[in-house]
């Protein structure tokens, strides 16, 4: 029977119901969508953060940290005492390697520029820009500032690593007049000349646009430091600091077996820190703050934002399905009152609605997931450059809630008509349920010659063959 009366529902009532799973269509597919950013948002908005530099710094163990100024006074420590060359494929070497994006070494110091005007003390720095490296298993792999400082603008070309080429920064090339193409003779500390071709002008917003920026190994030719480089940035996908990341990077002797397991399994910046220290021979690895605790800031503001604009679209199209379902029952309110009138109880009635809001909800859930799939994708590649991917966990959730959404629309309409009397619909006139003591039918004639109006006899409707029960009494 009730398969029936759903099958001539949908049949007569086409209209509504498809206005109410297109309710429920959109609601699903905004969420849906927005469900597929808010999980794949840590990993979206922690790359786009690594455009923005690195967020961890290993230099050698005992140096002395300098404001960023005097960074070329790393050079008074002994050659012997700075990080080996040889040791930078470890980076790549440890359980976390996966999340490193990258890494650029550096070498500082301070060079002269020999020419028809001789310029002394000109900052020099020595790096990596995209240099093809052999780490374990990755026999070409690449890394360098154009791949962990993408924000760095470059006017001109980057320089190859392979070849005697250089970036100016954009302060020192203004103040010397140099441009891109011109050949600038470097003079080290030992005497040795190294000549190398403008590529590019550097902006940066760093120390950096009043420095020139060569390959690693004409910095170490020029200040006599072979194999061996003073810092190194490495760029690392992680994610955002919680109680155990805090507690870790207090006391790490603080965690117990648990704790500690679970500290180093995740990708905290603590975590991948550390496995960096125990890689690399007479390091510190320090994280760079800042950088990681804005990144967790601002992915969890996003995080909220997306949960408040999920919320709300699940609290207007629960308003939409209320007003629908509102409508549509009350005008089966005669078909309810005969139902109940056959001996239909309330939960006969609250069945029907219910199983026709839950295919209504069913259906929209599944037609959204579709269309959040879909939209997921576009608004990834509107805001980050790449589509997103779409978790199947959301199919569940979604239509959970789109489920939610009619039941909760469903659930106060159909509340109403179920506590109404037979009579009531069927007749259009409303009653009131009297309870009165030794009524007879005598009470009927009384009644109705006092102008009352119609009372019905207690024995036909409610009371008890003892003269005690009660009756409807129309108003």
């Amino acid at each position: 029977m009730l398969f029936t009366m759903l099958r001539q529902s949908w049949m007569h009532d086409r209209g509504r119901k498809l206005l109410a799973i297109t309710t429920v269509f959109l609601a699903s597919g905004l969420i849906s969508a927005l469900l597929a950013i808010s999980i794949n948002i840590g990993d979206k908005m922690s790359m786009e953060m690594k455009s923005y530099g690195a967020n961890i710094e290993i230099s050698p163990d005992g140096q002395i940290e300098l404001p960023e100024i005097l960074s070329a006074q790393a050079t008074m420590l002994d050659k012997k005492d700075l990080l080996a060359e040889k040791e930078l494929p470890n980076i790549m070497d440890i359980f976390w390697r996966n999340n490193i994006i990258g890494f650029a070494p550096f070498v500082r110091g301070k060079v002269t520029v020999v020419g028809a005007h001789t310029v002394e003390n000109i900052d020099l720095v020595g790096t990596f820009f995209d240099k093809q490296i052999a780490v374990p298993d990755e026999p070409e792999y690449h890394t360098g500032n154009k791949i962990i400082s993408t924000y760095w603008q470059i006017l001109g070309d980057w320089p190859d690593d392979q070849t005697n080429q250089a970036l100016v920064g954009t302060t020192i090339a203004q103040n010397q007049g140099w441009k891109v193409g011109d050949i600038l003779q470097l003079k080290g500390s030992d005497g040795l000349q190294i000549s190398v071709n403008v590529s590019g002008i550097l902006i940066n917003g760093s120390s950096d646009e009043n420095a020139i920026l060569v390959p690693l190994n004409i910095g170490q030719a020029l200040f006599g430091l072979e194999g061996r480089v003073h810092s190194v940035k490495v760029s690392a996908l992680t994610v955002p600091e919680n109680a155990l990341s805090k507690k870790a990077r207090e006391n790490l002797e603080s965690l117990d077996s648990d704790e500690y397991d679970l500290w180093f399994c995740t990708a905290f910046v603590s975590s991948i820190s550390f496995q960096l220290e125990s890689a690399m021979n007479s390091a510190i690895v320090k994280p760079l703050w800042q950088v990681a605790a804005s990144e967790g800031i601002v992915i969890g503001k996003i995080q909220s934002l997306l949960f408040v604009v999920t919320f709300s679209a699940l609290i207007a199209a629960a308003m939409g399905i209320a007003s629908l379902m509102t409508n549509a029952i009350l005008q089966r309110s005669k078909e309810i009152g005969l139902m109940k009138s056959l001996g239909a109880h309330n939960w006969q009635v609250y069945m029907l609605f219910y199983s026709e809001s839950i295919l209504c909800g069913l259906l929209g859930g599944l037609l959204g997931c579709l269309a959040g799939w879909g939209l997921s994708k576009v608004m990834g590649y509107a805001l980050f450059g790449s589509i997103i991917g779409f978790n199947w966990i959301i199919v569940p959730m979604v239509l959970f809630i789109s489920v939610i959404i009619t039941v909760i629309g469903t659930y106060f309409p159909s509340r109403r008509i179920a506590s109404l009397y037979p009579i009531e619909v069927l007749y259009g006139r409303k009653y009131k349920y009297v309870y009165a003591h030794n009524l007879d039918c005598s009470f009927v004639e009384t009644a109705s010659t006092a102008g009352i109006g119609g009372v019905f006899c207690p024995y036909c409707w409610g009371g008890d063959y003892n003269g005690h029960g009660g009756g409807l009494l129309r108003y």
